[in-house]
């Protein structure tokens, strides 16, 4: 949602594009058939390509195109049947060959867009400028040893694809609804894990402040966040920054900054370059990369349902709120499970057992969906006790604490515990009768106009019960009792 900030001089606006980069899945590197599985030791997986050593050709990785092509496709945006590899030049101690191959004017992927879920239910769309391939640099250690830094070129050569958004963004709650989109939309076409703890996906933020509505400002960006919390501490930080600087009288230098998460500021790191300051020309070494139409409207053809439509059909189709929906549609795996759990069943309540209950028990043991103790068929087991009245609601719920603890289905923990729901009539109008005679004055106070009392009847019958009475029938014959 857009956002503006109040300084002393009056009202600014926050603009920001981000630049993700996502790892893409590929079990070789861009240019070479080393390793990409994450938690080798230092420089295990590295070929003599990633190296840097003279005379070694790069040779593209088919899958890594593939899966650019599919992210392309699901971003709506449009594919480039002709794309070209460039150097751009500069030096990093992790970067052996002293250039990075990358793409510039002819980027694979052009113009797209994503649409945001914000938290006041609006939607926002926001632009994608391109999306290009290109090699990861090294790692440099500074930590293993005093007064020396090492170089692990694992992660040297890993294909990653930058996206590039549009500087359409208003405020850090935008940026994180984009990112998390973003995430969700690579998570589902299986083109990156979105992992952001092993640096899967990293982000740069472009941060400048300008009077709304106003001519854009003199940027800076932020390098390397690697978490949605730290991007957003990042950028109302450096807004806030920037607006004091230019209220004090000073300018904003356009440069590339750091976040320190420890003290929540930015700082400076180095004078952002232009374009031309990396000397881009096509890489010698690479012919253009030309895919036909054909393979395109294939790749197409084989993606699965995004999040988008996915959010869509469970409003139209099952009757989901738009918030529900949003929420099981965040992950694959928790929509999936959904989707098992609700086939059959009335979706809404499926829904909020899902969101609710199950999640509520995940949370609070820290455990992720996938290695939830409750398998999504047992979870729609304990729903169909719940619609043929083997069990109460109330019940239900302690069923999933066991289940959660035991991993056994709901239906043997029902017959072990005894815990079937009490649908005999006669058994039920003794338990009504027992009560009222008990409580002549509570009776009298019903009928005397207090029908509120309803509720301390029902409590006391389920007490007495152990929660196992049929609280519907439980409320029929009340009500026909207490009415005389």
């Amino acid at each position: 949602m857009a956002e503006l900030l109040t300084g002393r001089t009056g009202e600014w606006e926050i603009v920001i594009g981000l630049e993700v980069h996502a790892q893409i899945v590929a079990k070789a590197k861009l240019f070479s058939g080393a390793s990409t599985a994450f938690g080798a030791a230092p420089n295990e997986q590295v070929s003599l390509v990633d190296a840097g050593m003279p005379g070694m050709l790069p040779v593209l990785n088919a899958e890594a195109v593939r899966q650019a092509v599919r992210t392309g496709l699901a971003l709506n945006a449009r594919i480039n049947l002709h794309s070209i590899f460039a150097r751009k030049n500069f030096f990093y101690p992790d970067m052996p060959q002293g250039y990075q191959i990358s793409q510039y004017e002819l980027p694979i992927v052009g113009e797209g867009e994503i649409e945001i879920d914000l938290p006041d239910g609006e939607t926002k769309t926001v632009g994608v400028e391109r999306l290009h391939i290109e090699q990861d640099a090294g790692k440099s250690m500074h930590d293993q040893r005093p007064g020396k830094s090492h170089i692990d070129l694992n992660r040297s050569g890993v294909a990653l694809m930058e996206i590039v958004s549009k500087p359409d963004m208003r405020s850090a709650e935008e940026a994180a609804a984009y990112v998390n989109k973003l995430r969700a939309i690579l998570r589902y076409v299986g083109s990156c894990d979105g992992n952001m703890q092993e640096g899967s996906l990293r982000c740069d933020a472009n941060v400048s402040v300008r009077r709304p509505g106003g001519e854009l400002g003199t940027r800076c960006e932020i390098k390397n966040l690697n978490s949605i919390r730290f991007m957003r501490q990042a950028i109302d930080f450096e807004a806030a920054r920037q607006v004091e600087l230019i209220e004090d009288g000073g300018k904003v230098d356009q440069e590339t900054r750091l976040y320190d998460a420890d003290t929540g500021e930015t700082r400076s790191m180095r004078s952002k370059e232009d374009a031309h300051d990396y000397r881009y020309f096509p890489d010698p070494d690479l012919l253009p990369l030309d895919v036909e139409q054909a393979y395109v409207d294939a790749l197409k053809a084989g993606l699965p349902e995004l999040p988008d439509a996915k959010k869509r059909r469970f409003i139209e189709e099952l009757g989901l709120s738009p918030y529900d929906a949003g929420v099981l549609v965040a992950e694959r795996e928790t929509a999936a499970y959904f989707e098992t759990v609700a086939e059959g069943r009335d979706a809404k309540q499926a829904a909020n057992w899902v969101t609710s209950e199950l999640m509520g028990q995940l949370n609070r043991a820290g455990i992720a969906l996938a290695d939830s103790p409750v398998r999504a068929e047992a979870l729609g087991g304990l729903l169909d006790l719940i619609a043929d009245r083997t069990i109460s609601n109330n019940i239900a719920k302690d069923v999933l604490n066991d289940m959660f603890a035991s991993g056994k289905d709901a239906a043997a923990i029902v017959e072990e515990k005894g815990l079937k729901q009490v649908s005999d009539t006669g058994a039920l109008e003794a338990a009504v009768d027992k009560v009222m005679a008990e409580n002549p004055d509570s009776v009298a106070e019903y009928r005397g106009g207090n029908q509120k009392l309803i509720g301390w009847f029902m409590g006391q019958i389920m007490k007495a019960s152990g929660g196992k009475a049929n609280p519907q029938m439980v409320n029929e014959l009340l009500r026909k009792k207490l009415a005389g």
